[in-house]
């Protein structure tokens, strides 16, 4: 149940209900990135391989409530987990030349819409006033027409504004300033002081796939790649600490820059003047977009790239993606129309077709340029109008090489947004050029869905009629022409439309059901399509708050009352969110199960959802969940512009996009206070009835909603329509009817205490124990600590039963808190101590299925915490038990508002709560055990069919001579673990004396000891010392020291190993992998890289041997190396050679076992995948000889180290991880210097260190283990009639994210 939501997204999604874009989840593959994402072989073989409790594969979950195994096999892919790079493969199989020639084939208007006249019969729009270039006539631009603008309510129309309460509006942002040049192109600003001396700038160009023409499928992808990766002003941002990215989805391609407000260096000591301002030099990057030279080598560079693409993306969770956006979307482009394209199409282009579709969509009104960051408003506006200024959209038309093809943009443009009530004319400009089959509540219902319609000309697009008033030509033209793309067409796929069921009198679904080999549990995706509300005045933000408590209530029902002893389903997901990117809000229902409990799962949410529309919220919910919103908002107010530009630009993209007002994160709160002082209960359950009327519709005695339901589902293969796992359409609309029809009574509300322990209690035992404070020790030279001191950056003591602890204050993250409880041992004591195999990682995992502890059933500690805002994470992994939770560090779990509020205790004390009981109170049971165990099963069986996972697990069967703990977990082998194993691993680890709390947060230090001192060091010394476990052959009560090991020495020589998996997609991923130190340079043999490299340096000065005797020294070598390698691995692997989309270098980064093992993983096509294996073994080899790391390495690589590190300094749980073992002698080099000297170390750092260093690495030709995993099609395989794509090609997508980089 790793965190991942920000205040902000917290806020958003829940105030809101719009999409939000973290970065973290933004970007698939950081393409064209000079920061390389911070990972690890054990992360990267933990999520592929086990995908169980992993850091890498939870999510943010209250206490008890189960993180979200990974959908690989599951297929669960929730709403608002939507996989953002997906492709559909093309079936087309002649040759490059034969594809080729079929492109180049005339072209004609009724090959694109079948029912017009050829090209010189087309007209087009009244043409503006010819201009003059060099005394030549310069013709407008055949794709500009006058339209909304994107600024939407920061623009001067406000035309989505215009039904809805001037009095009542919400207030705007107001340091916002937004503006538009006399070219067109638009512009928003938003100032921004987190992190200080930096900001972002995003160019959005409204252009994407959803635009293309017939031959173009894939040409807004391939031309993002171009355009950027072939601007040499974006190269001058190399080596200057910024970050370069883009992406394409259904209507945008956005291109970024994240950079320092300065050049780093080119001031003179604190003279400012002097120093190079850095956003010119970002923005010149983006003008290049703008006016991109296409180039053949570069296009042909990024063609191969793209091709790669292909290859990498064309996972399982891609193709079920494809499945369900396919239905989602049949009604329009977006199901013929996908980022990824056609490799037919692909292979074919000139830089003269990827010019024509840059010229034609990127014009200046045609873009929106957003700027965000630690800037002067006026300067930021002064440099764009002087970047940007001279660009204008004749200039960009009288480019279009390929002439033939205006007229064809011409008429896709007057289909679009040529006349008013036609698409796009009373639409965001943000949303694709779509229609949607709306499923909306019966009439009378939903009044302000069908204002919104109106509002948004979207009535007359669901009726497929265009009103008599505009009969002109472009109106005819525009009735013919085919928008939504519902013909066939000579490129098109083999497409089966998808039929809609009438289960009962208006009552309509549209099923599909998909079948594959890989997939390994059942899984329902059920959406209905909705406009968009405009969050816009107090009446429509009141709707927004009561959508998100009934949502809110509905998810946590489902998750915790729905977790019976024996769940029907194994993951369940219901919201509604809006998509700027598709153009609509889709609520969605996602669950899996094992494929025989498919109809009891159906039926056990669907009666769920049922209850919620029929009988809405109880009050206590509603206090509880309008509570969480307003402590939410307070949070977001209380940060402020400390909020980190990516965060607040996301947000303000997709507010924006959407139509939503923008406020400041004040006017949010109070805007939020008042509105939910006087919500009432009905309007909540007002806004439930709405939010599941395409469920309750069903029901018999119910009116028709007026629109279908979609519903795909996934099973796996080779079940007889007999078994009680196979399902088909028939079957599976069966079941949604008879679910629909299940009697279902009003939810009682649940008692939740207050608070978990009784405070006289606690009184007694601070009387009886007399806790008290010792000072701290450390392992890395740091002189002992006071017992009674406050100290920075962080207080480190122990308490007088010994447990370590380590505080900090962190006002990075506005009242919010980070603490992590480690025990060390993990996979490694499981082995060394002698417990079952797997007791500790499935004894983890029932404590996260579980939660009862003292009086308190699960339920009641689940609902506490859900009140008290409490996220909690239980991970086992090789060498230590975490558990890892997130608090408000305010009151919370209050009634009431206002003057009438009652307060409760603070997220802080609920915490330390929490951990306590945990510790001395935690009770196991055979319930949560088998949820842990079915986890752990369909992890392991998912590995089976993954080609990377099984290709990681090869590798690390061999290079660790099959040491269970670095493996995962079979089914067998979690099959024997009793409840009692599990107890008593994991208990052995809650020792007092192992026991280590770190914590972090925007809070009082000396409040937050006291209350550690009060709840924490009240645990008796000696709890839990019955299950203390003794080596063999001891005398009883001799403890085994926890001391740690090594890694198992690596067999030599290496091996080259090779896998195949059946898939009927060709798929191939090659690795690299051999040894490595840890994470404090530790090698398997005990030495270090600081012993190693001054061995090897026999000329140093003392200054340098002293430098590398620092702890850190080892640390920051690794680092650096990590950052260099993957650099040279693009520029070799990808630009040089292009044989990948992507290469990555990885290392294990244990902390506590002596050494591990690096990892290169690189996916290219089955024919590629050997040469761009030995690419990344020749880039290897490179850096220790022939071309050897050079100062422009260093510093280039220096800066992405020190500004990540200092922009995860603004997080808690940075800072909880930077703690963590600093009072542990398992980690001897870790202690308080890798904090404090952390940026002198890295600017210490030399060439000659990195030089060194890589002779630590085991890079002999003998010490490499190298692997390629690939699919193979099984014998005399044809594809079924499942396995043609009904409604393809489709991308899947993140909601509100991007789909392709």
């Amino acid at each position: 149940m790793k965190v991942q939501m920000s205040a902000l997204s917290m806020v958003s999604a829940m105030v809101l209900g719009t999409t939000m874009v973290l970065r973290s989840g933004q970007y698939a593959t950081e393409a064209y990135s000079f920061v390389t994402p911070k990972s690890s072989l054990a992360q990267q073989q933990q999520q592929l391989k086990q995908q169980q409790i992993s850091s890498q594969t939870t999510t943010s979950s209250y206490w008890g409530i189960p993180p979200p195994l990974s959908p690989s096999s599951s297929s669960a892919v929730p709403s608002s987990i939507r996989t953002s790079n997906l492709f559909m493969k093309d079936e087309e199989t002649s040759s490059g030349s034969a594809k080729k020639s079929k492109v180049k084939e005339p072209f004609s208007l009724s090959s694109l819409f079948g029912k017009s006249s050829s090209p010189a019969s087309t007209t087009t729009t009244t043409k503006k006033p010819e201009k003059k270039k060099n005394g030549k006539k310069i013709e407008s631009h055949p794709s500009q027409r006058k339209h909304i603008s994107p600024l939407n309510l920061l623009g001067p129309d406000n035309t989505l504004q215009n039904n809805h309460n001037p009095e009542s509006a919400l207030p705007f942002h107001p340091s916002v300033k937004s503006g538009t040049l006399p070219n067109g192109l638009s512009y928003i600003i938003l100032p921004n002081k987190s992190p200080a001396n930096r900001f972002e700038a995003h160019l959005q160009v409204f252009s994407g796939s959803a635009d293309e023409l017939e031959p173009q499928q894939g040409i807004a992808h391939l031309t993002e790649h171009v355009a950027y990766m072939g601007s040499r002003k974006r190269e001058r941002l190399f080596g200057t600490g910024s970050q370069t990215n883009a992406y394409t989805d259904f209507h945008h391609t956005v291109f970024y820059a994240a950079c320092p407000t300065e050049m780093p260096n080119s001031g003179n000591g604190n003279n400012k003047k002097k120093a190079t301002p850095m956003l010119p030099m970002a923005l010149d990057a983006l003008v290049d977009v703008m006016e991109a030279r296409v180039e053949s080598s570069r296009l042909e560079k990024e063609r191969q790239a793209v091709l790669s693409e292909m290859t990498m993306v064309n996972t399982i969770e891609y193709r079920v993606e494809c499945q369900i956006l396919g239905t989602l979307h049949r009604e329009n482009r977006l199901a013929k129309r996908f980022p990824i394209g056609k490799e037919v199409l692909i292979r074919s282009w000139t830089t003269d077709d990827v010019k024509t579709w840059h010229r034609t969509h990127y014009r200046p009104d045609n873009v929106l340029l957003y700027v965000v960051g630690d800037l002067d408003v006026s300067e930021v506006e002064k440099t764009i109008a002087d970047t940007f200024g001279h660009l204008s959209a004749e200039k960009q038309g009288s480019e279009i090489r390929l002439k033939d093809l205006k007229p064809l943009a011409s008429d896709l443009a007057d289909a679009i947004v040529g006349k008013e009530d036609i698409v796009k004319s009373g639409q965001s400009w943000h949303y694709p050029p779509v229609r949607h089959d709306f499923c909306l509540s019966p009439e009378g219902d939903d009044e302000n869905d069908t204002e919104q319609i109106k509002s948004q000309g979207l009535e007359i697009i669901n009726k497929k009629r265009i009103p008599n008033d505009f009969e002109d030509d472009i109106i005819k033209k525009v009735k013919d022409y085919d928008l939504h793309l519902q013909e066939d067409y000579d490129l098109d796929d083999k497409v089966q439309f998808l039929k809609m069921d009438e289960v009962a009198k208006g009552k309509k679904i549209r099923p599909h059901i998909y079948r594959h080999e890989l997939l390994q549990a059942f899984s329902l995706h059920l959406f209905a399509k909705r406009p968009v509300e405009p969050v816009v005045d107090m009446d429509s933000f009141r709707r927004s708050l009561a959508r998100r408590i009934a949502l809110a209530a509905l998810q946590i029902r489902l998750n915790v009352g729905g977790r019976s002893d024996d769940p029907a389903f194994t993951f369940v997901e219901f919201n509604q969110l809006d998509s700027s990117r598709e153009g609509c809000a889709v609520c969605s229902l996602d669950l899996t199960s094992e494929p025989i409990r498919w109809k009891e799962a159906i039926c056990k949410s669907l009666s769920e959802i049922r209850k919620l529309g029929k009988y809405g919220v109880t009050a206590g919910e509603m206090e509880r969940y309008a509570s969480a919103l307003m402590t939410d908002a307070e949070q977001l107010a209380a940060q402020g512009d400390r909020l980190s530009h990516g965060d607040q630009l996301s947000y303000l993209m997709e507010t924006v996009a959407n139509g939503h007002t923008f406020m400041s994160p004040m006017q949010s709160y109070q805007i939020t206070a008042k509105a939910l002082s006087t919500l009432t209960l009905q309007e909540v359950n007002d806004a439930a009835k709405q939010l599941c009327s395409h469920i309750t519709s069903v029901n018999s005695d119910e009116c028709a909603s007026n629109g279908p339901i979609i519903a795909t589902a996934c099973s796996p293969k080779g079940f007889d329509e007999d078994d009680e796992e196979y399902v088909d359409e028939a079957s599976l609309i069966q079941t949604i009817y008879e679910a629909c029809q299940i009697p279902v009574e009003p939810e009682e509300d649940v008692v939740v205490p207050h608070t978990l322990i009784d405070d006289n209690e606690l009184k007694e035992q601070m009387e009886e124990r007399k806790p008290h404070w010792l000072g701290g020790s450390f392992s890395d030279g740091t002189p002992n600590t006071s017992p009674d001191k406050l100290t920075r950056p962080f207080t480190l003591r122990r308490l007088s039963n010994g447990i370590a602890v380590g505080i900090s204050k962190n006002t990075g993250e506005s009242q919010r808190g980070h603490l992590r409880l480690t025990a060390p041992g993990g996979r490694d004591a499981e082995k060394r101590l002698g417990f079952k195999s797997g007791s500790m990682a499935v004894g983890a995992r029932c404590m996260q299925e579980g939660g009862a502890f003292g009086p308190w059933t699960r339920e009641q500690v689940e609902l506490f915490c859900v009140d008290h805002l409490l996220m909690v994470e239980i991970n086992c992994n090789e060498e230590s038990l975490m558990l890892d939770f997130v608090f408000p560090t305010t009151n919370v779990g209050n009634v009431g508002f206002g003057d009438d509020m009652q307060l409760g205790i603070t997220g802080t004390e609920a915490v330390m709560q929490i951990v306590r009981e945990i510790i001395v109170g935690f009770h196991w049971e055979e319930d949560a055990l088998g949820r842990s165990k079915q986890s752990y099963r369909s992890a392991h069986e998912t590995l089976q069919k993954n080609l990377e996972g099984r290709s990681t697990e090869m590798i690390m069967e061999s290079i660790t001579n099959k040491d269970d703990r670095f493996l995962s977990i079979d089914v067998e082998t979690v099959n024997a673990v009793t409840l009692e194993d599990a107890k008593s691993a994991v208990m052995s680890q809650l020792i007092p004396s192992e026991l280590e709390i770190s914590v972090a947060g925007d809070f009082d230090v000396q409040e937050v000891l006291d209350m550690i001192l009060k709840y924490i060091g009240t645990i008796p010394e000696n709890a839990n010392s019955k299950y203390r476990k003794t080596t063999s052959g001891e005398e009883e009560g001799v403890i085994t020291p926890n001391t740690f090991g090594s890694v198992p020495n690596l067999p030599l020589p290496g091996k080259f190993l090779e896998l195949e998996l059946t898939d009927s997609d060709p798929r191939a991923v090659s690795y690299v992998a051999g040894a490595a130190p840890n994470q404090w340079g530790y090698l398997a043999d005990g030495t270090t890289v600081s012993q190693r490299v001054m061995e090897a340096d026999t000329k140093a000065s003392d200054y340098d041997n002293r430098r590398r005797q620092h702890p850190l020294f080892g640390n920051v070598v690794l680092s650096l190396i990590s950052e260099i390698a993957n650099r040279r691995l693009f520029s070799t692997v990808r630009e040089r050679k292009q044989l990948t989309y992507d290469a990555n270098f990885s290392l294990t980064g244990f902390e506590r076992l002596k050494g591990g093992w690096f990892l290169v993983t690189v996916t290219a096509s089955k024919e590629k995948a050997q040469k761009a294996l030995d690419a990344c073994k020749e880039t290897l080899e490179a850096m220790r000889k022939s071309n050897p790391i050079s100062l422009d390495n260093l510093e280039s690589a220096k800066r992405v180290v020190l500004n990540r590190h200092e922009g995860e300094l603004r997080t808690s749980s940075y800072w909880a991880a930077i703690m963590t073992g600093i009072q542990q002698d398992s980690i001897p080099l870790k202690g308080p210097l890798s904090l404090t000297d952390y940026s002198a170390v890295v600017e210490a750092i030399t060439t000659t260190d990195l030089q060194l260093a890589l002779d630590c690495l085991g890079l002999d030709e003998d010490e490499l283990y190298t692997a390629i995993g690939q699919t193979v099609q099984p014998e005399g395989y044809v594809p079924s009639e499942d396995e043609i794509v009904m409604a393809s090609p489709m991308a899947g997508m993140k909601r509100g994210g991007a789909l392709m980089n």
